[in-house]
């Protein structure tokens, strides 16, 4: 159950990485694309805005037990983490610790200090996607 679980989450990235553009791309014009995330050992952007996309930005982290992210804003963006493997805790600025335990899901509004952390015994990994926020 855990495994297709895991596979259900990877196939929602998936979805969205085929709403990119392409990495070989050289024009403006975004392209389908799709990365696979089998046996990745390091943190990557997998999308970095045009030609890639028209505004969204993703990437694959892997953080070791006791890693973090660090602390930073999206600014204007919101973000969205898809837990795939592992355990840990979204940090916000100003709020109680969010824990959460894969397969998982975190939202992150724009203009939100926030930061991630592993707080399990083996890897976390997961792909963010930040992309800009609508204007209220």
């Amino acid at each position: 159950m855990r495994q297709s679980s895991q596979l259900y989450l990877l196939s929602i990235a998936a979805g969205l990485l085929l709403a990119t553009a392409s990495l070989s791309s050289q024009t403006a014009t975004p392209q389908p694309l799709t990365v696979p995330l089998a046996g990745v050992q390091a943190s990557r952007p997998l999308l970095q805005g045009v030609p890639q996309t028209t505004g969204m930005r993703s990437g694959f982290v892997h953080l070791k037990p006791g890693e973090t992210v660090g602390w930073h804003t999206t600014g204007k963006n919101e973000e969205s983490l898809v837990i795939l493997h592992g355990q840990g805790e979204a940090l916000i600025d100003g709020q109680a610790k969010k824990p959460f335990i894969a397969p998982a899901f975190v939202y992150v509004p724009p203009a939100t200090r926030h930061n991630v952390a592993n707080t399990g015994t083996g890897p976390l990994e997961y792909v963010y996607v930040v992309a800009p926020a609508k204007p209220q």
